[in-house]
């Protein structure tokens, strides 16, 4: 089991999943950059896939893998369903037991199952038995730091099916405040047997090398960390085949990147929406230039295309 994972997964580096974030078009600029990392999609609830099908979530391209399909849910038929309907797009089936968010919470979704290990452990055979593709699973160190049971959740989750693990180093009640503590997570690393990937905090080439050394981890899985820099994940890999680190791209080419996911946003979503859509990256796009805070407060209400084109392009001269 673990040896089709490790064929799968050829880089060190994956894209985490975002709500709202890891779209279609920001799986697709990453790889742009990146042949081998495993990309994965938003979460996908397995209550909204049962009664639509059709949705631009689950939109993917030939060269998107490997690629890994994310859902969420704590009903294990619903589950089954989900993993049985997204088996023939993804590489991977991965379930989310680590959102921190109070309404997927609630629901019993998400970092709930952490405190329901049997119930979780039940989703994973229940997604097992829908699929033929390997089963992941995502989670954090526990509910608070009174209930840190993410090893003896882990090894449950790898008894139940689970070949692959991506933890976040932090604990729910922390949402995304403080800091991701990667020590911690060497102790599940060294009490299962299946590949770990480490997630949080890491933004740089600098950060990611610190936390594999911390970690002990098989490799780190990048959220935040790439947005306004889709060739992060690349150049963590270039640093770990090479030892060279390329810089971060400057404005210019930036700029560039903002106007492809722009224009690739409305080609996806429709001109109106797409424009609404791409507002919640512009502060990291621009993040650091001089006046960016007044830039970007023009760029968030701005609906017409052709005036965003032009504030675009006077930044980039």
């Amino acid at each position: 089991m673990q040896n089709r994972v490790q064929n799968l997964i050829k880089s060190k580096v994956s894209l985490a999943p975002m709500a709202g974030i890891t779209d279609y078009v920001l799986r697709s600029m990453v790889r742009q950059y990146s042949q081998n990392c495993l990309l994965t999609t938003e979460m996908i609830s397995s209550e909204f896939l049962a009664q639509v099908k059709e949705t631009e979530i689950i939109k993917r391209d030939e060269n998107h893998s490997p690629i890994s399909y994310q859902i969420s849910g704590h009903k294990p038929h619903l589950m089954n369903s989900a993993a049985k309907f997204l088996s023939s797009r993804a590489d991977m089936i991965d379930i989310n037991m680590g959102c921190p968010v109070n309404k997927v919470v609630k629901g019993q979704d998400g970092c709930a199952l952490m405190r329901n290990p049997d119930l979780a452990a039940e989703l994973v055979r229940a997604v097992k038995e829908g699929t033929d593709k390997p089963v992941s699973v995502k989670f954090r160190l526990g509910y608070t730091y009174d209930e840190l049971n993410y090893v003896e959740f882990g090894q449950k989750m790898q008894d139940a099916g689970a070949e692959f693990i991506t933890i976040h180093g932090r604990t729910r009640s922390q949402f995304y405040s403080g800091t991701a503590d990667w020590k911690l997570i060497r102790e599940l690393k060294h009490n299962v047997d299946v590949p770990v990937f480490a997630n949080g905090d890491i933004t740089s080439i600098e950060t990611a090398i610190q936390c594999l050394e911390e970690s002990e981890a098989d490799g780190v899985a990048i959220g935040r960390g790439i947005l306004g820099d889709p060739t992060l994940i690349f150049r963590i890999e270039h640093y770990l085949a090479t030892g060279e680190k390329l810089q971060t791209p400057p404005l210019k080419e930036k700029i560039q990147m903002i106007k492809h996911h722009l224009n690739e946003e409305i080609a996806l979503r429709g001109e109106n929406i797409g424009i609404k859509f791409v507002r919640k990256f512009y502060p990291y796009y621009i993040a650091g230039i001089k006046n960016a805070a007044k830039i970007r407060s023009v760029l968030v209400t701005e609906e017409n295309y052709n005036n965003i084109i032009m504030i675009l392009d006077e930044l980039a001269r």
